[in-house]
């Protein structure tokens, strides 16, 4: 653990090092603080004002969009006049699952 003196405390050095560490606990404890106080005051500004919210809710659902076309579960919308010989889109997702016979 640390250093101890010949009656089991600990050595100066040791507990000036327990101390810098304390302190530097307490400066991170009081930066998280005020990182939620603002986090708290910015929600609070849009539960106040409708608009806010809504336009919070039309990025979400677009961040959702693309996320789902990014892992491949929405898909871009196919063209309406598909080619007779099946080609892959570049924005064609690769299947997930591939099946082998086995004989």
């Amino acid at each position: 653990m640390g250093r101890t003196t010949t009656n089991g405390q600990l050595s100066a050095d040791t507990q000036e090092r327990a101390r810098e560490g304390v302190e530097h606990l307490q400066t991170a404890a009081r930066e998280l603080i005020e990182a939620a106080r603002a986090a708290l005051d910015v929600a609070e500004e849009w539960v106040n004002d409708p608009e806010s919210v809504a336009s919070l809710a039309g990025t979400l659902m677009s961040v959702g969009d693309v996320a789902r076309r990014v892992v491949g579960t929405g898909g871009w919308p196919q063209p309406q006049h598909a080619p007779s010989a099946h080609q892959p889109s570049p924005y064609e997702a690769e299947p997930r699952v591939q099946r082998i016979t086995v004989s």
